[in-house]
Parts: structure tokens; sequence; C-alpha cells
């Protein structure tokens, strides 16, 4: 009613070819904005019924109510970009207000620099080298917590809790707003409209801190109490409990919380926290929620140490969350924390003295779900297999904590190891709580059987070197065949009584035996889930199963572009049905990225980090050769649940071992693959250690083409190696085995990219599976000339790449390989100005 009385206002006009113009009447009006809300765009016999069904209309032409529907679509089109635009407005408006007072705190930061430099200059100059203060010592040492003075006790009694709560409050203030920390600018993080703030980070304070400032749509009382609930966005945290909680006389709360913390790898304890914070609003409507350790107190509340856990200790941290003009909040988010990096390996210590680190895991990861639910309540829809996203998203924190679960085996959970089989490369834990078979025994009526009453859980860690964690994560994703045994997909589907899928399924993906279909992006695309479906997978051992099974995975990590603390893959069989309830098993990988300036030969390593150095054929280990992006270190966390009869633990401990352990096997052949000090990167090829070999094909292709083709090949420049020139060479360059069925056996690098494949798996490829029906007889008809004149010529055509996307090239050339006895050694082909179509 509000569009037709603004049509009528502005007296609505419709040009017509003779020059005059049509005013509606109100009715009219009325009567076509119904249609429009019914349907914006009404084919031309939707517009003559309406004629016909509506008296009041039949004076007009059908071409004017076809400009009329025109112009109202342009109005609304309009409007929407008027309101957003608005919309942008406000956040820049917000934005602005927001580097303003950023801007103010810097300049007081660099007079508070200025005036101490100036002041620390004086005391030099009147202090010889020898006087000098060994406090200096202290300061440099100070964040080390196990070097710092201890303070006395403070009193824990409910007056003592208050002072407590408003000194809090002051820190955390002066840091959140003020100069109390120096904050630089994290890397990589540029305000803007479509940023997610302005990020921080800690230089030179003790331990590791993050502050961050964002504008979020949803008011304050809101965004604290979403905040408030850790676990829910937080997916190291395991459990926030609240021991006690009183009121203060100005109308705030204060709560005495424990809190633990997941520990991202097998390698080191989790860590737990002894916290008080205080909820308090300010004169000017702020809301503050505020949080610090209460490790040193007396004459009250205390938590004794946990078993397994490191007590950590938080520093003045919290939410500053402000009314922002126009609806919606702007936030400050300061975490600060001592992690206590003493108590794990050294070569695990950056991920716990990394304010880079801090911000990304917890700062951000705070912003970006504010975000998430500030965007599900304004554009509220159903994602893939008409979930919403609510659902969507808790279905992805019970995956990542049930791995997180599996990966930190806690004893409280019913966890217990089992004794290793004399190596420590993989550990094995069981857990046949009644809490945790509950879960699994949940009834269905897809009608396949249960098959256990316990789980065994088999995890290790490894240490990797110079392969990028993005790109050996979307190989796994990708190319599940090489690594995953399909007999124990079916095992573990039938575990967990997973059926067949009944849902419609939307189209996916296809990569090697296995369609990925996708169900949701975060915001920042940084992580998503989706349905795989694991084709003909037959049956384990006696065991009838379904020909297809249905995992539900999530990834995370997986751009290598973006800023991520950690690249994962964890999934699960899911039932039929697919409901929210049904049991979640899930097994993974998870790579973390370390210090690339740490050293690698460490003392402090354990024995399975030490292991896995020790891969690959000997002379193709990594031998300090670095590429032009550096070293890089990473450490996989590898963690498979298996669902089992306790009367059979035994033989299922014997495969889960066994499983895991070719699982690594896979991974360390992969990564050697993925390497850039196997086979050069995009960057620059030098001569990297082990490839010897091919070197010597290299130099074969090129010079057996020159002699069948009387023609070089490769265009060389300079110094460079045939081998480096072939490999950047722009067409495609494969060459395939001499048998009855020809498998590829080498490629450059756009011949990689034309297949959709890595050199891993380049060798499951036949010669026939790239071709279509035509290409294959072409091919089959002329490939016995290679043998017999040495080459062949194939007109431009199509093939197909390892995922089933066509491929067209202008011409092809075969030719045979000789090796420096002239004996045929392989067959190699060029496919000359490819594109995928």
């Amino acid at each position: 009613m509000m569009a037709a009385t603004s049509a009528c206002k502005e007296g609505t006009k419709i040009a017509m070819d003779n020059g005059k113009y049509v005013r509606y009447t109100p009715e009219q009006v009325e009567a076509l904005e119904r249609l429009y809300h019914e349907c914006p765009k009404p084919s031309s016999m939707r517009r003559q019924q309406l004629i016909r069904e509506c008296p009041i209309l039949s004076n007009i032409e059908p071409k004017q109510i076809k400009v009329w529907f025109q112009n109202r679509r342009c109005r609304e089109k309009q409007r929407k970009e008027a309101s957003r635009l608005q919309a942008v407005n406000r956040k820049l408006t917000a934005m602005n207000k927001l580097l303003m007072e950023e801007n103010d705190r810097l300049q007081k930061q660099v007079s508070h620099l200025v005036y101490e430099n100036s002041y620390f200059r004086q005391q030099t100059q009147n202090t010889t080298l020898a006087t000098t203060d060994t406090s200096c010592d202290s300061a440099v040492t100070s964040g080390q917590h196990h070097l710092t003075p201890q303070h006395p006790p403070k009193d824990a009694s409910p007056a003592g809790l208050l002072s407590i709560a408003e000194e809090t409050l002051t820190e955390f203030l002066s840091k959140a707003t003020g100069t109390a920390v120096e904050w630089v600018q994290m890397p990589g993080m540029k305000p803007g409209p479509d940023s997610i703030g302005i990020v921080a980070i800690s230089h030179g304070c003790t331990g590791v801190a993050a502050r961050a400032c964002g504008l979020v749509g949803l008011d304050p009382t809101r965004v604290a109490e979403i905040l408030k609930d850790r676990p829910s966005w937080y997916r190291d945290c395991r459990a926030v409990d609240v021991i006690n909680m009183l009121s203060t006389a100005n109308g705030g709360t204060i709560e005495l919380l424990y809190m633990q913390l997941y520990a991202p790898t097998t390698l080191a304890p989790a860590r737990d926290f002894w916290l008080l914070r205080y909820t308090s609003v300010m004169e000017d409507g702020s809301l503050v929620v505020c949080e610090r350790s209460l490790n040193n107190t007396q004459n009250g509340p205390s938590m004794p140490p946990a078993v397994n856990f490191v007590r950590a200790e938080l520093l003045p941290s919290g939410y500053l969350i402000r009314p922002c003009e126009g609806g919606g909040s702007i936030i400050h988010i300061v975490d600060h924390m001592d992690l206590e990096p003493w108590s794990v390996p050294e070569v695990l210590r950056p991920l716990y003295e990394s304010s880079t680190l801090l911000a990304q895991k917890t700062t951000m990861a705070a912003l970006r779900h504010l975000r998430q639910i500030s965007q599900e309540i304004s554009q509220p829809n159903v994602t893939g297999w008409g979930r919403r996203p609510a659902a969507l998203r808790a279905l992805s924190h019970k995956l990542s904590k049930g791995f997180n679960e599996a990966v930190n085996g806690f004893t409280d959970e019913g966890w217990s190891m089992l004794e290793s089989d004399g190596i420590d490369d993989v550990t094995l834990l069981v857990n046949s709580s009644p809490g945790k078979m509950m879960d699994i025994n949940f009834s269905y009526s897809n009608g396949f059987p249960s098959m256990g009453n316990a789980v065994l859980c088999a995890k290790a860690s490894m240490l990797l070197q110079n392969v990028p964690p993005a790109m050996l994560l979307r190989f796994l994703r990708e190319h599940r065949s090489e690594w995953a045994d399909s007999g124990i997909d079916a095992y573990s589907a039938a575990a967990v009584k997973a059926g067949p899928c009944s849902l419609p399924v939307p189209r996916g993906g296809s990569f090697g035996g296995q369609v990925i279909l996708p169900l949701a992006h975060t915001i920042e695309h940084e992580e998503f889930m989706e349905v795989v479906k694991l084709e003909n997978v037959g049956h384990y051992q006696d065991m009838i199963m379904p020909s297809d099974i249905f995992l539900l995975q999530l990834c995370t990590g997986v751009d290598e572009n973006a800023v991520s603390t950690c690249a994962e893959l964890i999934f699960a069989p899911i039932d039929g049905s697919f409901s929210e309830d049904a049991p979640i098993i899930p097994s993974g990988f998870r790579i973390i990225p370390l210090d690339s300036g740490m050293d690698a030969s460490s003392p402090n390593r354990t024995l399975d980090l030490a292991s896995t150095l020790e891969v690959g054929v000997a002379g193709n280990r990594a031998t300090g050769d670095k590429s032009s992006r550096g070293s890089t270190k990473s450490v996989m966390t590898i963690a498979f649940q298996f669902v089992y009869e306790m009367q059979v633990q035994e033989n299922v401990a014997i495969m889960a071992r066994q499983y895991v352990r070719s699982i690594i096997a896979s991974v360390q052949r992969v990564a050697l693959a993925l390497s850039p000090s196997f086979f050069g990167s995009h960057a620059g090829l030098g001569s990297p250690p082990g490839t010897h070999e091919a070197q010597t094909l290299a130099r074969w292709i090129c010079q057996s083409y020159r002699c069948y083709m009387g023609d070089e090949l490769l265009k060389h420049e300079g110094s460079e190696s045939s081998l480096k020139v072939l490999w950047h060479h722009t067409d495609a360059v494969l060459c395939c085995s001499l048998k009855a069925l020809p498998v590829f056996t080498f490629a450059n690098q756009a011949g990689l990219d034309m297949l959709e494949t890595t050199l891993v798996s380049l060798q499951d490829i036949s010669l026939e599976k790239i071709f279509d029906e035509n290409g294959r007889k072409t091919l089959f008809t002329e490939f016995p000339q290679v043998m017999q004149q040495g080459f062949m010529c194939l007109q431009g055509g199509i093939c197909l790449s390892s995922m089933g996307r066509p491929v067209s090239y202008e011409r092809a050339v075969a030719w045979k390989v000789v090796n420096d006895e002239e004996n045929a050694h392989c067959i190699c082909f060029t496919f000359i100005n490819w594109s995928f179509v």
C-alpha cells in the first residue's frame, strides 16, 4: 500500500510512442501493485489475464502495463540500492569514528614514547655502563612467567573480589582505548568498509595480546550475551563453568569461572583458567565485560590444579561494547594471555608465543562469529540440503568438538590408553563410557544393525617441512583415494548405522570416486561444510553395505592466500536421515604452521616428530635447500575413531594402528611430492636434491624431439637447465609408459594443471582416460605411427582432465623418447594452446 500511495503521489505516468502520458487511478495502481508482489516480471499471457480479471484495467493497453512493470522494477532496484548505500554510509561513519579514536590513541602513544625516549637518553648520559641497574635483565625476561617476582596473595572475599573487578576494569580499558600496551597493526589487516575491523597485536609486553575494533549489526546486550558463551564461537574452548556469581551495588555482576581449552595437538597438554568476570554498564551507556585470572588469591573460592591441564593466566581482557548510531554496536576486544610456553616442546612454542596466532584464533574469531550471526538475522535463508545456517553451524561445531575430544582424550570423558606395540608413533585410546556410547547407539529406522559398544581412537602427530598446509590439505580433500581405504570407510559407516541418503542431492564436483556436495560457507569463506558421497564402496569383510556412503565434512584453511591459523579436514559418516541429533564420530587432519625461524634440529622434539623427518627415498630428503619462499615447518595431527564391539578390541587395535601408519606414509609421500624442494617451485627451480632422474628425462625428451621433429622443443635462456625450462613450458608436456595400457609417468606444471592432478596421482591416470570417444579412436588409429616413424601429429580436439572437465587444444604432437642407448623409454605428448572449455 505504501508503494501504491507513493505511486499515486508521484502521479504515475507512462510515456507512449505518440508522446502522450497516461495517468493511473489509485485503484489501477493498487491492482498492479498486488500483481507485482505476486510476480514482479509477469509474462505477456499473465498481463493479458490481468486485464481480463480486472475490469478497471480494461482501458489500458498491454504495452502500457508492460512499461509500468518495467518502471516498477526499476524503482524497486533504485530503492534497494539507496538502502544499501545508506547502510554502507552508516558503516563508513562508524569506521571513521573508530579510526579517529585509533588516531588519537596512537598520538598519545607517540607522545608517551617520545617522553620515555627523552627520559632514557637523559638517564644514559648520567650513568655509566658499569653502574647500570641490572633491572634491564628482568625486563628482558619478564615475558617468562616462571621468572617474574611473586606478588602477595589478593583477598578473594566479596569485598576483595569487587576491588579486583574494578582494578580489572581500569586495566582493561587502558588496553582497549589507552596506551597500556604498545599495539601494532596486524600484518595484512587493512581497515575498510568490507574488512572485519581494525586488528592489532602487542609489541614487547608480557605474554601474548591482541586487540580488535569493529562494527556489528547487533545491539550491545545481544553482543555481550554471545561473547560470554565462549564455547559457542571459540572452537578451542572445551567448557566454561560458572562456579559462583554475585551482584554489585552499581548493578554489575561478578562471576567466578573455570575455563578449559583444548590442546591443538597430541604433543602438548591442554590449558585451563580460574577466572573472574566483571560485567557492568558505564556512565555513557557502554557495556563492559572484562576478565582476569585469579591465580594468587586467599580468603575465597579457589580451583585446584586439574589432571592433564596446565594452568595458564588470563591478564585483564574483555569487551567494550558501545551502541552505534543507526543501530548495531561498536565493539573493542582485548585478549591478553600467558599460555606458559615453557610447558611444551620447543618446536611447538611458537604456537604459544605468537600474538598473531592469538588474534587469528580468538580475537578475530569473535568478530567473525558476531558478523555471521548478524548476517543470518538480517538475511534469513535456507542453505544446502534444506538446513538453516544456525543448524549447519551447530553441525560444524559438533564435528570440531568431536575431533578435539579425540585429539585430547581426557580421562574424565572415559578415555583410557592401550599399551603400545613397541613403537610410539601411534597412540591408541579406548572409550566405553555410557555417555560416549549413548550418542552412538541412537536408534534409527534405516534398517542397518548396530555394530559397537566402544570407541577406539588412533592418533599421531608429525612434523612437515617445506609444504604449504593449505596445498597439502586440498590434496587430501580432493584425492581421498590416495590415502583412504574404502573398506575402512565402509566399516566406519556401518558402525554408526549410516545408510543411503534419501535427501535430494545437490550438484557437486567429482573427485576420483567421490562427489563433493557443497553445504555452506562462513562470511570470510575460511571455513566451509560439505557432504562427500563415496561411490561404489561395496563392503567390508562380511558386512553388506550400500554402494554409496555419505560423509559430513568440515574444511578450514584450504585457501593459500587467506590468513589462517591452521588447515583442517574433519569428517564423519552420517546417517541417511541427516538429522541434527545423529551420532557423529569424527576423524581427520589438522595442520598448524610453525615459525619458520625455529631450529629443525631442536633436541626437545618428541620421538615421532624426529622420526617423521626420515621420509622419502634416499637422496630425496630436504637437506637445507630452501625455495625462494623460505623454509616452512608445520605440525600435522591425525586422529581416527572407530566404533567396535569389545570382544574384538585386539583386532580393531591392530587394524587402527596399521591404518593410521599407512595414512602417515601416504601423507609423507604426498608432502614430499608437493614440497618445492622435490621438484622446484613457481618462483624458481634450480637443481633440487634427488632429481637426477628428472634431469636426465628432460634431456632425453628434448633430444628425441629434435631428432624426430627437426626443431627445438625448448627455447633456452641463459644457463637455465632443461628441466627448469621444461617445467615452466607454457604447453602441456606429458610422458606415458610403453605398456599395453599406457599410464602417465611425468608431466610439467602445465600438464599437471591441464589434468588437474599432482605428481603423486599422475600414475593413476591412463592415456585413454583423457580422450573422449572420438579422440580414443584417432589415438588407437594413429598411435602405431609413433613406434614406426617416431612421431605423430593430432588435430585440435577435446580431452578430459582427471576431474572430468573438458579441455580444448589447438593441436597435439607425440614422439618416441629414446634413452642414451637409443632404446625406447616412453612416449611424450605436448598439447599446444590448451584451455578449459
